[in-house]
């Protein structure tokens, strides 16, 4: 399987990084670190100028029309530069979704506001009252033409910062997503959680929120979930690999340039062997997120790989910015030297939306149930 860059995704990839290198200085950074929403909005309105948020939006929409693989892409980038935004709860979390499944009326309304970076989007996909992803604790009743929700939602990502949050609950026709405006929204009463990395995530409790019939996405909204599960695991997988690219990246260039001995320590061989296994691992969460992203924009069944993708994200991923931070030696626990800002970001994206464990438990459970996957070249090659 060629998973070499197409022409577009190189020019993603370049235009991303030529912004991103430029722009998203370590003074920068650590501004948007210590705001309230964890954003830098005037970054983040630079890569909308350049229609970098509109990749996975519809053209006619005010998007590029690109496919899930060029978003990833985009991801990886982000990843590397650990620029603090809303780009996985808008893009992937909230525009996906809403591109795939949401009324025209819908589409017409929140996408173009997307693409032009006018407005930040999220979704509640954890339920506090429902281990269950697809079964969520959160009630709709019918209330005239609209619905009342009630229910407890958390870890959710920028959810003050976002203009609506998608939030799935259990109607007496089935599991439905509601797009409800705004978390000021009356009866919406939001907790913020203290994370290691700074990034804003929210306890969120319904009580009695009202929503108009024309809140309601009009698919099915277990099939929503299932169909954005592996979307949401497969980003994350993308953003770590960004990640942990850079922080690999870095300690190389301080194991050439640190001099211990009278001579560089990637001179020596344990060092050497660590960094040479932390490439290893790079090179395996690449592969792995590649296959699902590429199996995801085909249209292909790819749960199973997505979860393959999210468990090396989290252990491979925990094995490098370890080995990093180690090989750094004392300026590795300095929280202002750039390493520990990738060490971070590595450990919230370890464990979002479930780390290693949870998926090992899931891809067992599955393998139980379903049997191992055909191996053989013909149904291997897509």
């Amino acid at each position: 399987m060629d998973f070499s860059y197409s022409e577009e995704q190189q020019t993603v990839r370049g235009l991303a990084r030529e912004i991103l290198e430029r722009e998203a200085t370590q003074e920068r950074l650590r501004a948007a670190e210590r705001g309230a929403d964890w954003h830098e909005a005037a970054l983040w309105r630079q890569l909308s100028d350049a229609n970098l948020l509109g990749i996975a939006i519809p053209e006619s929409l005010g998007g590029m029309g690109m496919s899930f693989c060029e978003l990833c892409v985009l991801l990886e980038e982000l990843g590397r530069a650990a620029l603090p935004s809303a780009a996985f709860a808008t893009l992937v979390l909230g525009a996906l979704p809403l591109t795939q499944f949401g009324s025209a009326a819908q589409k017409a309304h929140w996408l173009p506001r997307v693409a032009s970076g006018e407005a930040l989007l999220t979704a509640a996909l954890d339920d506090a009252a429902s281990a269950d992803p697809f079964a969520p604790g959160t009630r709709a009743r019918r209330d005239g033409a609209g619905w009342v929700l009630d229910g407890a939602k958390r870890f959710v990502p920028h959810a003050r910062a976002a203009s609506a949050l998608l939030i799935p609950a259990h109607s007496e026709d089935g599991v439905a997503l509601f797009v409800v405006e705004s978390a000021a929204s009356s009866g919406v009463k939001l907790e913020p959680r203290v994370t290691s990395s700074g990034e804003p995530l929210f306890s969120l409790t319904l009580a009695g929120v009202r929503v108009g019939a024309d809140a309601r996405l009009p698919a099915d909204g277990a099939q929503i979930l299932r169909w954005l599960q592996p979307r949401a695991l497969t980003a994350l997988a993308a953003l770590q690999v960004g990640v942990c690219d850079r922080a690999l990246a870095i300690t190389a260039g301080y194991t050439r340039e640190r001099v211990q001995f009278g001579v560089p320590i990637g001179m020596f061989q344990a060092v050497q062997h660590r960094e040479a296994d932390a490439f290893i691992d790079l090179e395996a969460m690449r592969w792995v997120m590649w296959r699902a992203a590429y199996r995801l924009a085909q249209g292909l069944a790819a749960e199973r790989e997505a979860r393959v993708a999210k468990l090396w994200a989290a252990e491979g991923g925990s094995r490098i910015v370890n080995a990093a931070l180690h090989l750094h030696g004392g300026i590795g626990s300095d929280v202002d030297y750039p390493i520990h800002r990738y060490f971070l970001w590595s450990k919230g994206l370890e464990l979002a939306l479930g780390g290693a464990s949870a998926q090992l438990a899931a891809l067992g459970a599955d393998i139980a149930a379903h049997g191992l996957p055909n191996t053989s070249l013909e149904q291997a090659t897509p």
